[in-house]
């Protein structure tokens, strides 16, 4: 174990709360948490999927329980509009058995904050602008540390400092997302709670599934994927925002693509509800050296499709705690970490990749498919049997 070990998390997100929950419990010195926001995290993002037989090592490795508000889905129903089709879903192109857990990221998040002991430092407000090595360890704008863990995310200066020239890539196409209040929900009775709806068009689809809010009743979290309109250009500063134009864009697709329940739902979802997300793919190439260790979306962004950017976050910590406990220096720690998890970094990355293009840049005729085309459009499209998260097997 790392006892003698002072080691700092950069980033205090799922990914972050994890790793720093990790550390503690490894037996680190030490473990002091920076985080650039002096925000609440917990307002952030919306929904999120958790693969049941994922959840099920996620709590075995003590990251995950049962306590976690979450709703429990079953199935996966996909639907195509279809102006000849009896009911306002639109017509249903096939059900695929879909065991997931859904979560509300600012629950998780809390669940996850509220598990790391007193003894781990936070500093809210704490922006690293250097990360440098030395020969004895790390430094933090100054500040010493034996060894660094970068949850920062993608634009992580961790992963700048471990690896530097790992640019993430645009995807060519956005996610606009929304979360809507499950009691305004117009004719809930139609569409079962325990189902996940893709629906889907020409050039994209969305995924519409309940998540608990804060009340103890659900809300209605739903992403859209589709090219932006032409000539829009991201944002250099990564915000979020519907502009005019990506509003405009959102309200064609629903009126023209979505069947007429679906596309209410999203049409009466409120603006503040709203926000746009550039998708963007990379894995580093390594995530850890001697001194530094990379998780979560510092480690690896792939794009939302996969069904497992929050288990491969967990994943990371867990696999991340089971080095640091084995090791007897934070090097040996990473070696081990670093081999075991890149490999699934690069696995995930390419399965973004094959659905992105299948569900949104080469997407199939739809409204032909007939009995047993769905089943084999998905069967091409997760060859690898990776949706939803790889196996966590043991070290």
């Amino acid at each position: 174990m790392i006892t003698a070990t002072r080691l700092a998390v950069i980033g205090s997100s799922i990914a972050g709360c994890a790793a720093a929950l990790a550390a503690q419990r490894a037996g680190a010195a030490s473990v002091t948490v920076f985080e650039r926001s002096g925000g609440r995290l917990a307002a952030r993002g919306a929904g999120l999927a958790v693969h049941g037989e994922r959840y099920a090592e996620l709590e075995a490795a003590g990251f995950l329980d049962a306590r976690m508000p979450y709703v429990p889905l079953a199935r996966r129903t996909w639907y195509v509009k279809d102006a000849a089709a009896p009911s306002p879903l639109g017509r249903t192109l096939g059900v695929m058995p879909f065991g997931f857990r859904t979560y509300g990221w600012g629950s998780l998040w809390r669940e996850l904050r509220g598990r790391v002991p007193g003894s781990v430092e936070f500093r809210p407000g704490s922006a690293v602008k250097e990360v440098r090595l030395t020969s004895r360890g790390v430094e933090l704008d100054g500040e010493p540390f034996d060894a660094v863990v970068g949850a920062d995310g993608h634009r992580s200066v961790v992963r700048t400092a471990a690896c530097p020239g790992t640019v993430p890539a645009y995807s060519g196409y956005l996610a606009w997302r929304g979360a809507y209040a499950g009691a305004d929900l117009p004719d809930a009775h139609l569409w079962p709670a325990d189902d996940c709806a893709y629906v889907v068009f020409d050039g994209g689809h969305v995924v519409i599934y309940r998540i608990p809010d804060d009340c103890g009743g659900h809300r209605v979290n739903w992403v859209l994927y589709t090219a932006p309109p032409a000539g829009h250009v991201l944002p250099p500063d990564g915000r979020r925002m519907l502009t005019d134009d990506l509003a405009e864009r959102l309200a064609e697709v629903t009126r023209k693509q979505l069947p007429p329940f679906f596309a209410a739902l999203i049409e009466a979802t409120p603006a503040d509800d709203r926000f746009m997300q550039p998708l963007y793919d990379f894995t580093a190439p390594r995530y850890a050296t001697d001194r530094l260790a990379l998780v979560g979306d510092a480690a690896t962004v792939a794009r939302p499709h996969t069904g497992a950017g929050a288990v491969k976050a967990l994943q990371d910590a867990t696999a991340l705690q089971e080095a640091l406990r084995a090791a007897a220096t934070p090097a040996e720690a990473f070696a081990a970490y670093d081999a075991r998890r890149s490999p699934v970094g690069r696995t995930m990355v390419d399965l973004g990749r094959t659905l992105g293009k299948a569900l949104v840049h080469g997407t199939p005729d739809w409204a032909g498919m007939r009995d047993g085309d769905l089943e084999a459009f998905w069967r091409r499209a997760d060859g690898s049997g990776a949706f939803g998260g790889r196996e966590l097997k043991r070290a």
